[in-house]
C-alpha cells in the first residue's frame, strides 16, 4: 500500500528506560481517514510508543508526519509540526467557559502581538471545534461543571483549534457511560475523515465498533495487526488474552 504524504509512520521504534526496553522495534502506520487502534495488555507499551511519538520519551528508530522526522524534536515542535495529543485525565480550564478554553488553545498558533489585539466576533475554527464536538450549546458553561465525557470532548476539541494532522488519544472512554462511548466513537470517525486518528484504548468493546485496523503489542512488540476480525481470529492474540477471543475484556488492558 502507498503511504499518502499525510501519514504517520513509525518504524522501528526502540524506546528504553534503565537497561528495560519498554518498545522493542514496533512499527505501524496510521493515516486520515481511519480510526487507528493500539491495544495490548498491560505494560504491552502502548503509552510509551506515542509518549516517544510526542516527544515524552526518547526513543530511537523513526517517526515520520509526512516528510518530517519527530524523534529528536522538543514536545512544542511536535506540537507545532501537527501532532495533538490527549492524556488519560482531561486537561481543561475548569473555571473558564468552553468558549474561552477553546480561545486560549486557538492561541497557539498566534503571534504575542495579535493575542492582545481585540479580536471581533469567534474564530471559525472554534466554531467548527464546537459543531463537531457537540459543545455547541454549552459554549457559555464552566468546563468544570461539564459532565465527564464532555471535558473528553472539549480537550478534543482544544486540540482541533489547533489544526492538527494526527490526533492520539489516550483512552479517550476510560470512566464514560455507554450514551457518552457512542458519541465519542462518532466524534473520532467524524474528525478522522480530514486526520490521523490513533487511539489507545482498553475498552475492547469500544475497539470492535469502531476501529479500522488494530495493532496489538505485548511485551513492548507487535504481536497482531489488522482489521477487526483478523485480530481476534489471531491464535497469539487469544492466547495472550486469556485463552479466548471471548476473553478479550475491557478490564484485561491498562495504560
Amino acid at each position: 500500500m502507498s503511504l499518502s504524504e499525510g501519514s504517520l509512520v513509525v518504524t522501528d521504534l526502540r524506546v528504553a528506560f534503565d537497561g528495560f526496553v519498554a518498545v522493542d522495534g514496533v512499527s505501524f502506520d496510521a493515516h486520515p481517514g481511519e480510526v487507528r487502534f493500539l491495544i495490548g495488555p498491560n505494560g504491552a507499551g502502548k503509552t510509551t510508543c506515542i509518549d516517544a511519538i510526542t516527544g515524552l520519551s526518547k526513543g530511537t528508530g523513526s517517526v515520520k508526519l509526512g516528510d518530517q522526522e519527530l524523534l529528536g524534536r522538543s514536545t512544542q515542535k511536535i506540537v507545532r509540526l501537527g501532532v495533538g495529543r490527549t492524556f488519560q485525565t482531561a486537561s481543561v480550564f475548569e473555571q473558564l467557559s468552553v468558549l474561552q478554553n477553546l480561545d486560549i488553545a486557538a492561541g497557539l498558533h498566534r503571534s504575542a502581538l495579535s493575542l492582545l489585539r481585540a479580536r471581533r466576533g469567534v474564530d471559525p475554527a472554534i466554531e467548527l471545534a464546537l459543531e463537531e464536538t457537540g459543545l455547541g450549546d454549552e459554549r457559555e458553561t464552566p468546563a468544570g461543571i461539564l459532565s465527564h465525557g464532555q471535558k473528553q470532548w472539549l480537550e478534543i476539541g482544544m486540540m482541533l483549534v489547533q489544526e492538527p494532522r494526527a490526533l492520539l488519544l489516550d483512552e479517550p472512554v476510560a470512566g464514560m457511560s455507554q450514551d457518552e462511548r457512542t458519541a465519542t466513537g462518532e466524534l473520532l470517525q467524524r474528525i478522522a475523515q480530514r486526520r490521523i486518528v490513533l487511539v489507545v484504548e482498553h475498552d475492547m468493546d469500544f475497539m470492535r465498533r469502531y476501529a479500522s485496523r488494530v495493532t496489538v503489542l505485548h511485551q513492548g512488540k507487535v504481536l497482531s495487526e489488522g482489521a477487526v476480525a483478523q485480530v481476534q481470529s489471531d491464535p497469539r492474540v487469544q492466547e495472550v488474552y486469556l485463552g479466548t477471543a471471548a476473553a478479550v475484556t475491557p478490564q484485561v488492558e491498562g495504560a
